[in-house]
């Protein structure tokens, strides 16, 4: 999918002076060695780190950095790469929020003190190739690479609780996926796959249900 662009950027743009890259720790190799803390950039698909998560949190702090794209720019290139045949703006602006459809992977890491998730909102360029070999939804265009242009801000999770702050005021004391749906203007789907992601790590907590729906309510921090 053409990743390896946009993350060793974000390594470069994330490391400080006296950070090690690419450390072998165990039989892991580590994006970025802070100290203690263990750095890991991840693009896309979480699920293909759990089980590397699961076991370097056991020892050390682990940090997951993860970028969404606020804004991106899509770029045409012929089929040897070289000429660029069209550049516009995709009219897709992600958000936070857009973080739960990777992290409904491993909801339950959030509960580990040793663990903490940074979002990094970004604005970035998708280059596609006219090969032949992408997906149908694309008409036959791959996904050559992905560049950073900057890093607009950042957001760190530490504990479920810090979680709370995505949830709006005009959210009632008790909700379900339908109604943190239209609160904050997602799908129904992105909704569900936040409120399970909340529940599982403690966030919230199931009081009920309104017909063949959760109703939840914020869980109070120990």
């Amino acid at each position: 999918m053409g990743e390896k662009s946009l993350h060793d950027a974000i390594k470069r743009w994330y490391a400080c002076s006296d950070d090690k890259l690419e450390t072998e720790i165990g039989e892991y190799i580590i994006d970025i060695v802070r100290g203690n803390m263990l750095i890991e950039i991840q693009t896309r698909n979480f699920s293909a780190i759990k089980t590397k998560l699961g076991n370097l949190v056991r020892h050390n702090p682990i940090r997951l950095v993860h970028p969404i794209a606020q804004k991106k720019w899509i770029i045409r290139v012929d089929v040897e790469g070289k000429t660029i045949l069209s550049r516009r703006k995709s009219p897709k602006k992600g958000r936070v929020e857009n973080l739960f459809s990777e992290l409904v992977y491993i909801p339950t890491m959030m509960k580990n003190p040793n663990f903490s998730l940074e979002i990094l909102l970004i604005h970035s360029e998708q280059i596609l190739i006219n090969d032949g070999q992408g997906s149908w939804r694309r008409k036959g265009w791959s996904i050559h690479d992905q560049r950073l242009l900057n890093v607009v801000s950042r957001v760190t999770f530490s504990n479920p609780s810090n979680f709370h702050a995505l949830l709006p005021a005009t959210l009632s004391k008790m909700f379900t996926s339908r109604d943190l749906a239209k609160a904050l203007n997602l799908s129904l789907n992105k909704a569900r796959k936040m409120a399970y992601c909340l529940r599982h790590m403690g966030a919230v907590q199931v009081v009920g249900k309104r017909g063949q729906a959760l109703i939840y309510t914020l869980a109070q921090e120990s």
